[in-house]
């Protein structure tokens, strides 16, 4: 029986999510009732995704960890804290008295989007500086080429759009990955914006959109290609082009390298949808959204210079309703000085490579690995050989809340608060406003932040007095550049807060922060390109694997059930011959097998087969141990998306 009235409080979803969403979470008697978005948020808007809207189920699941757990064998038994800390810091000090600092990894990915989880980046580049992870496996090969482009990574005003004339959503899926961006969209349609998605897979968004492009898997680059030789041929090039673009007749020299019908053909669209883009491109202004996934191929961020080119020439930067957003820069509003991260770190391993890496490394070989805000064993390239890298150190430690994939390879779990008892600060790379997370709930006796096991451990290997001060100190700190502009933490806490250092238009003066200032505009492919599945007498069909994001799991952070039964692998009923919708089947690569059950899509192409990403190892759901581990042409971004596979019969089922 309630003892008490419910209260609202304010909190923000720290998961990797561009959307960053302020939350209303109701209180009674210390446990959370309900959550809502906030309807006084610009972008939140009220509403939640289907994944936060469930979030209360994983917060108060039975499978949650809340005491320090010790791998014996393949079981695991609690220890106190203060066992678990103790050897910690003992094995630690000897590892960096025996072999370096460098003998420590240090892997922190994207589980939480905190700011204060640099300041457990801060603690061990004090006490190393030990070996880092290099690269993004989800951004890299994008963020690589904005940088390469523009000498900035940043986008435009969300609402910007209301400005466009054209709205080009290119691989981005609305409802798995930018659900608050719908309802932007369909304002800036109802206002006469045109929408347009290009996607080699077919998804929902293209049911909110006037033209649909679907192109062959990574035959991005050539379609833009097609799309910029039309704008040259036409003369439709922005006249200034000139001035603010290096490398400009050199780009002129790749688009018309080929013919118009050799890159439709390359793109696999009709020569028809090439030159209907090139006009959609010079009738300024157009705003191109560029999704997650383009980047994810061989050459995936050549690729995202291509449509950066593409809208550089045609005038579409530095105007209202133009721009191409990629990323919003989530960090840009913090000072995050106390840390200098990668130039620091005496080592790096590639983020996509760490399997091997860990297994590779030498002089000194990695002892220990430290693992927080991540699962890579689910979430990386060749899971088997991050498993084996993770379980075959002296050392491994795992902070989360639930026994992951990879929490089972470690030799101590730390347990860890979620997003509503966490104590941070937030930005999002999906829109310009900074949040303040604040604990709404009290964790369970024994649970702790990142930032509260890092000054535990500090207490112990001798680092305690940089890491005494509680967490609000460090949050007014990483917020002191902006404080006196509208964005100090007391505004966090009144209200959203824009970031006053983003701009509402990029590049307005087209001057880049390129060594020229200029645009640098891409000239060159790499020759490695995505594999094009051509059809061979008497096997089956082969198809490219891709592990997509879904509306129901934040990564690999599954409400309790969901992740259970065969996963769900989508094809073309041609790409399955011999096969019945709702079938068993054998997903083959050539790493290894994996069991699915088929779904039959006529919507989609006949060269993809399309699964959920961040399925489990342990419960034969996950795609990356099918993928081998591989770097882009640039960045350090994983290639998901380049893995043949065939079907075979499930002779489980026969």
């Amino acid at each position: 029986m309630s003892t008490s009235q419910p209260v609202q409080l304010r909190t923000a979803c720290n998961r990797d999510c561009p959307d960053a969403c302020s939350l209303l979470a109701t209180v009674q008697d210390g446990r959370v009732v309900r959550l809502q978005g906030d309807p006084r948020h610009p972008v939140t808007q009220g509403f939640l995704c289907h994944r936060t809207s469930r979030f209360l189920e994983r917060q108060y699941s039975d499978e949650r960890i809340t005491e320090p757990l010790w791998r014996e064998g393949d079981s695991f038994r609690p220890i106190s804290w203060d066992q678990a800390l103790g050897q910690i810091a003992a094995k630690m000090l000897q590892f960096r008295s025996e072999s370096g600092p460098t003998s420590i990894l240090y892997y922190r990915s994207g589980g939480s989007l905190g700011l204060m989880k640099h300041v457990t980046d801060h603690f061990f580049e004090r006490f190393g500086p030990v070996t880092l992870k290099s690269g993004d496996i989800c951004t890299g090969a994008g963020d690589a080429a904005q940088m390469a482009d523009f000498g900035e990574e940043e986008s435009h005003d969300l609402f910007d759009v209301w400005s466009s004339r054209s709205i080009v959503l290119w691989g981005k899926n609305l409802y798995a990955s930018s659900v608050h961006l719908i309802p932007v969209v369909k304002e800036a349609r109802r206002r006469g914006a045109r929408l347009i998605l290009i996607d080699p897979v077919w998804h929902r968004t293209a049911e909110l959109c006037d033209r649909y492009l679907q192109p062959r898997p990574g035959g991005d680059a050539a379609l833009a290609l097609g799309v910029a030789r039309v704008l040259f041929e036409r003369q439709l090039v922005d006249p200034e082009a000139p001035r603010y673009c290096d490398h400009l007749e050199a780009f002129r020299g790749l688009a018309t390298s080929r013919s118009l019908d050799e890159w439709a053909a390359e793109a696999d669209v009709a020569v028809c949808d090439l030159e209907a883009l090139a006009e959609l491109y010079a009738e300024r202004p157009v705003s191109t959204l560029i999704g997650w996934g383009l980047q994810r191929r061989t050459r995936g961020s050549a690729t995202i210079r291509v449509i950066d080119a593409l809208a550089a020439i045609s005038g579409n930067l530095g105007l209202p309703g133009g721009g191409v957003s990629y990323y919003f820069k989530r960090r840009g509003a913090f000072d995050l000085s106390f840390t200098a991260g990668l130039d620091a770190a005496p080592r790096a391993i590639p983020e996509p490579m760490l399997g091997r890496g860990m297994l590779a490394a030498a002089d000194p070989p990695i002892r220990m690995v430290w693992v927080t805000a991540g699962n890579p064993v689910a979430m990386l390239p060749e899971s088997r050989t991050v498993a084996e890298a993770l379980r075959t150190r002296e050392l491994t430690v795992v902070v989360d809340s639930f026994l992951t994939d990879t929490a089972r390879c470690a030799h101590l779990v730390l347990p860890t608060t979620t997003l509503l008892e966490d104590d941070d600060l937030l930005g999002a790379y999906g829109h310009h406003w900074l949040a303040e997370v604040r604990p709404v709930a009290a964790p369970p006796p024994g649970v702790k932040t990142d930032y509260e096991i890092a000054q535990l451990l500090a207490q112990r290997v001798g680092l305690a007095e940089h890491f005494s001060a509680p967490a609000e100190e460090w949050k007014r700190r990483m917020l002191r550049g902006v404080a006196d502009r509208g964005a100090a933490l007391e505004d966090l806490r009144s209200g959203p807060v824009r970031n006053p250092q983003a701009p509402r238009i990029l590049f307005a003066d087209r001057q880049f922060a390129t060594p020229t200032g200029r645009v640098n505009l891409i000239h060159q492919l790499p020759a490695e390109a995505t594999p094009v599945m051509v059809p061979e007498p008497g096997q089956p069909p082969r198809m490219l694997l891709m592990p997509l994001s879904t509306e129901k799991a934040q990564g690999s952070q599954w409400v309790s059930g969901a992740d259970q039964g065969l996963l769900e692998a989508t094809v073309h009923p041609d790409s399955a011959p011999g096969f019945g919708d709702g079938q068993a089947a054998v997903v083959e690569s050539e790493l290894g097998r994996l069991r699915v059950r088929l779904r039959f899509d006529t919507r989609q192409r006949r060269d993809v087969l399309l699964v959920p990403k961040g399925g489990w190892l342990r419960q034969g759901r996950c795609a990356n141990a099918l993928i081998p581990a591989r770097v882009t042409d640039a960045g350090g971004c994983a290639v998901y998306y380049d893995t043949p596979v065939r079907l075979l019969p499930d002779q489980e089922a026969v």
